[in-house]
């Protein structure tokens, strides 16, 4: 991303909301001169890359013409630096050490029964289904594909959403499978898992 549009991006990021008078201002202050033009092109560009607010009239507390502010959209919170991974990771290391096996598994059952319910494939066809299934999967990030084989269907994902965390805990594996197995209404067999090296995390599903 260009310079200019980061910086753009943070500005949104301190002030909440900014006009374009506003961004050339503090753009002037930190880095020299720049046009209203330019600013407007900019925010053009980030608004089709759907990182910042379609334009919203605000009216001035003093007598002139009201003015447009924009904003960061929910998209825009995954270009700045988190530390997700490393809470996530923490998390569960003290879920893990707080709690019985099975007291983990209640929750590990409930975050992939949240997650089921949140997709809500229920009452379809299962061929439908499973193209559903796939669909919602790769909205989280897995990058999923099915296929028809022996027997019944394979469901690859071929990326992990939490391969940091899930290579020293099997509970985010676990998780998957429940989570699945609650999407596609049949419990799968797994043939192959990504922590273990193979090139996706595989699910029969007998026909």
């Amino acid at each position: 991303m260009q310079s200019t549009r980061q910086l753009i991006l943070d500005i949104l990021r301190a002030r909440g909301q900014a006009t374009v008078e506003d961004i050339v201002a503090e753009l002037c202050r930190r880095r020299g001169s720049i046009t209203a033009v330019t600013v407007r092109h900019h925010l053009t560009r980030l608004q089709e890359e759907a990182l910042i607010t379609s334009p919203q009239l605000r009216r001035r507390s003093s007598p002139g013409r009201p003015q447009h502010v924009y904003a960061l959209t929910d998209k825009a919170n995954d270009i700045f630096p988190n530390n997700y991974q490393r809470l996530a990771a923490s998390l569960l290391e003290q879920i893990q050490k707080q709690l019985p096996p099975d007291g983990v598994n209640v929750i590990i059952e409930g975050v992939a029964a949240q997650f089921a319910a949140e997709a809500g494939l229920t009452d379809i066809p299962f061929p439908d289904k499973l193209n559903a299934v796939v669909a919602y999967l790769n909205q989280q990030g897995y990058n999923a594909h099915w296929e028809i084989c022996e027997g019944g269907y394979m469901l690859h994902t071929s990326n992990c959403p939490y391969h940091q965390i899930a290579q020293n805990t099997s509970a985010l594996c676990e998780m998957d499978m429940r989570m699945i197995a609650r999407l596609i209404g049949v419990v799968p067999r797994r043939t192959g898992q990504i922590a273990h090296g193979d090139r996706s995390c595989a699910y029969f599903i007998p026909e």
